[in-house]
């Protein structure tokens, strides 16, 4: 079984699309409301001492998330030095 990179996986300046989300958790749906949808290009910007909240750049606006919520979205990894 392989494992799939989420949201909370990234480090600062990287950048992932949203390939999958898991919308169990009713916060999530909230967020999607935000524009967190499939084939979206989020970067994660920066992060609260400890880790979380966790900072996305989507579309312009900063979103902040828990890192469980950014557990809840499946990413594949942009590569941005081409």
């Amino acid at each position: 079984m392989s494992t799939q990179l989420t949201l909370a996986d990234l480090k600062p300046g990287q950048s992932g699309r949203i390939e999958h989300i898991d919308t169990s958790d009713p916060g999530v749906l909230r967020l999607m409301v935000l524009g967190l949808v499939e084939d979206t290009p989020v970067r994660f910007t920066q992060a609260a001492i400890g880790g979380d909240p966790m900072e996305f750049n989507v579309f312009g606006i900063a979103i902040s998330l828990r890192r469980e919520q950014a557990r809840k979205f499946a990413i594949t990894r942009i590569d941005e030095r081409d």
